[in-house]
């Protein structure tokens, strides 16, 4: 880990008492045991690439992440403060939208607290037409998430597991491999991994430097548990193809850390309970860009959030 990482958090140690969560009261208890929400911020570090060092990137120093943290209410108006699991959720190319509450409230329901980033806002990326080049320079972000988490009195540092969404999906996947723990999170891992729609065809891929996963492309898995959701009408991976051959490709046991749940008649993003929308991302279509299509199925966004929770309550 390089000297910044270790400043770093151990500026996120000293600085938890001021972020971290405060004790509920009686009046909070008394209205109905809603969520405990609180709005903090995370120092986390800014990366550039520089393809002349080791790694492609370079530290550019501080960033402050902003952030949603939400303690599921009715958990502590029973007394229990303590030992609570956790989950990170990284959003998509677009931002914060509708699925970050979407999943974050049924986590709740189920006794699981949520910090869901905001990583454009500190970067000042108005749309996904102006985001950070690739996922990597992002990747310190969820590191930082799981160290301030990992601070918090009311959460059991052990049970941290992280969700992303399409961009997020693609950190989520490199989270769980050893380099990047070890190049941007010292060491620390996530206890479990749900990454939806995570363009699974850019992994190991020659075009794509710096995403290798599994240990026949030198990159081992942590040992944590993967769940992937894709739609087979996903227009980023042309098919569910791409997920299949990604596990496949794992050795033997790491096959058996990864699950990969298709929906039928499902677009990218499905699980996006907002007005369907088209965008053009150079990243679509298996690398040769193109028009994706964002259309939200209902009935399979409620499924992939069932499967998503249950598979947090197992594994976390």
């Amino acid at each position: 880990m390089s000297k910044f990482r270790g400043a770093l958090f151990a500026g996120i140690l000293q600085s938890s008492a001021f972020s971290g969560v405060q004790a509920h009261d009686g009046a909070y208890c008394a209205a109905q045991g809603r969520p405990k929400i609180e709005f903090v911020e995370i120092q986390s570090e800014k990366l550039a690439f520089n393809p002349g060092v080791p790694g492609g990137v370079v530290s550019q120093g501080a960033l402050t992440v902003k952030a949603k943290l939400s303690l599921p209410g009715k958990r502590h108006c029973r007394g229990k403060h303590a030992g609570l699991p956790a989950v990170v959720i990284l959003h998509g190319s677009a931002g914060v939208d509708a699925r970050g509450d979407f999943y974050a409230s049924e986590l709740q329901q189920a006794g699981i607290a949520t910090l869901e980033l905001d990583m454009w806002e500190a970067r000042g990326v108005a749309s996904a037409a102006n985001r950070p080049a690739l996922p990597i320079l992002t990747y310190p972000d969820a590191f930082a998430a799981l160290e301030f988490l990992s601070n918090q009195a009311e959460i059991d540092p052990e049970r941290i597991g992280v969700l992303g969404f399409s961009w997020g999906g693609i950190m989520t996947l490199a989270s769980a491999t050893e380099q990047v723990t070890q190049q941007y999170g010292g060491g620390r891992h996530f206890k479990a991994h749900v990454a939806n729609y995570p363009l699974c065809y850019g992994y190991n891929n020659p075009r794509l430097p710096y995403f290798s996963f599994g240990s026949p492309n030198g990159n081992p898995l942590t040992g944590a548990p993967v769940l992937i959701q894709i739609g087979e009408l996903d227009e980023y991976d042309e098919s569910t193809a791409p997920c299949l051959a990604l596990k496949a490709g794992l050795a033997a046991d790491e096959q058996a850390l990864v699950d990969v749940v298709s929906y039928p008649d499902a677009t990218h993003a499905w699980d996006r309970l907002m007005v369907p929308i088209a965008i053009t991302d150079n990243f679509s279509h298996l690398g040769r860009g193109g028009t994706v299509n964002m259309i939200p199925n209902v009935e399979k966004a409620y499924d992939a959030r069932e499967k998503t929770v249950r598979f947090f309550k197992r594994k976390l």
